[in-house]
């Protein structure tokens, strides 16, 4: 399995990959950013949705940690794409068989790759919360909001809780991309599939129809990341989405060892 480990890990460090993964999630970051704290007096609201983060808020020592709270959602999507990917393309491109010549146990293939996709997207999300920190005082200075409490010991539990947070929410994500990588066995139809299915399906059916958010999981992993709202509580939503996902991946392992190697 760590030989399996080792040889993702050479592909997923490819800079046609990685470099472009990077930039991708450090534009959305630094995005939602500057636009939380650059329309911080706009009527239209500064958040998610159009809500409205207050200066009083941002000064909180939760304030430090808000805007990379409200990227998860985005960065999800990205280790959803990056996971589907690179587990639908070992299908398309033939090359599952080479491994299983190399390791026959297809479970600890489905493992070692799992755990080097899980370490890239810590990497990749533990660099976009670096950033937008940085961008957090920066343009705190420039609108004029008080950073006195981000020195806090509060500030800094709630940014460590925040880190955690989206860590999790961003590899269920991921894994919900393996699980459709391994479905469809194709990169194009897993993706976009998942990227429908998360922005457009739950995201609309949530807002048209009550209480509905508690049972997608794309939502929950969102209110995971965000630490729980009024409505869900932070460990329904960690406890069912991954629910939803062990249920998931518990099905795609069958087909993966039952199902032919070729697409």
């Amino acid at each position: 399995m760590f030989n399996v480990f080792k040889a993702e890990l050479v592909k997923l460090k490819r800079a046609s990959l990685s470099l472009s993964t990077l930039a991708a999630v450090l534009f959305i970051t630094g995005l939602t950013t500057s636009l939380l704290f650059l329309l911080v007096d706009s009527p239209q609201g500064n958040g998610r949705e159009g809500i409205r983060i207050s200066r009083e808020t941002l000064a909180l020592p939760s304030g430090l940690s808000l805007s990379f709270s409200n990227a998860a959602g985005l960065l999800g999507i990205v280790a959803l794409c990056i996971f589907a990917a690179q587990t639908a393309q070992e299908y398309t491109y033939g090359t599952l068989r080479n491994l299983l010549v190399r390791q026959p146990s297809r479970m600890k293939v489905l493992l070692g790759k799992l755990g080097a996709m899980k370490l890239f997207a810590i990497v990749v999300v533990v660099s976009a919360g670096i950033v937008t920190f940085a961008l957090s005082y920066l343009f705190a200075g420039v609108k004029d909001i008080s950073t006195a409490a981000w020195g806090t010991s509060d500030a800094r539990s709630a940014a460590l809780r925040t880190f955690i947070n989206v860590i999790i929410a961003t590899i269920g994500y991921g894994i919900f991309g393996m699980i459709l990588g391994l479905l469809f066995r194709s990169p194009i139809s897993a993706i976009s599939i998942g990227v429908i299915w998360n922005l457009i399906i739950e995201g609309l059916l949530s807002v048209f129809v009550e209480d509905l958010a508690k049972y997608f999981p794309g939502q929950l992993l969102s209110i995971v990341a965000s630490g729980g709202t009024e409505n869900i509580s932070y460990k329904y939503a960690l406890i069912t989405s991954y629910a939803f996902l062990l249920g998931g991946i518990a099905i795609v392992a069958f087909l993966f060892k039952r199902r032919d190697v070729s697409n």
